[in-house]
């Protein structure tokens, strides 16, 4: 079983510290944070701090968007899994389970009942998804590291003995079809904006 093969066969003194710190939230707050300020340097490169009609200069939608859709895609995956999807499969944790107790580093709080699908996996592999198409339409940047860190989310709440492989899977699943399909609303977002933006000049452009 794999997940008796990451728990015992894996078992690392340096993972056993590095791994509940990769799991946690706060962790990643440098990188969020550099999304954010990523988000608004591109959008002034992009839009140039594009004036509005009083001649004063606005904040990029582009990065509006992308944060507000950022946030909608971490959202509808964490309702998503832990309000449909883990009541609907009732698949207990390991941490839960008297047969995985042996094997099990006991590295982190148990949490909840249930484990499928993971969250931290949908909800990393929401965001990961999401800026990854998104970013690529914005600017036409490809940072496939992104899908790295979120896989490496996962491996630690398995590593943790929070979840399942088959876990953080689906969730994985769950997530990267969340965030492809609210890069899609980001593109449509942006191709309005565009034509919003092209209209208003050519109104302009007449005056």
């Amino acid at each position: 079983m794999l997940f008796v093969l990451v728990q015992r066969d894996a078992d690392s003194v340096v993972l056993n510290t590095i791994m509940p710190i990769v799991r946690e939230p706060l962790t990643w707050v440098p990188l969020y944070a550099f999304m954010l300020y990523y988000a608004f340097c591109a959008g002034k490169r992009i839009q140039n701090l594009s004036a509005t009609a009083d001649g004063r200069d606005k904040v990029p939608s582009r990065a509006w968007s992308f944060i507000i859709l950022s946030v909608l895609a971490f959202a509808i995956t964490d309702s998503l899994t832990a309000q449909v999807l883990k009541p609907l499969f009732e698949r207990p944790r390991p941490c839960h389970d008297p047969v995985m107790q042996n094997y099990l580093h006991g590295l982190v709080d148990c949490g909840g009942l249930y484990s499928m699908p993971s969250n931290h996996a949908a909800n990393h592999f929401a965001l990961a998804t999401f800026w990854y198409f998104s970013l690529r339409a914005f600017n036409g940047r490809k940072w496939p590291w992104l899908w790295l860190w979120a896989a490496l989310v996962c491996y630690a709440q398995v590593y943790v003995g929070k979840h399942y492989p088959g876990d953080v899977l689906v969730g994985a699943i769950v997530g990267t079809l969340t965030g492809w399909g609210i890069s899609r609303l980001f593109v449509y977002w942006e191709h309005r904006q565009a034509q919003r933006l092209s209209l208003r000049h050519r109104k302009t452009s007449y005056i």
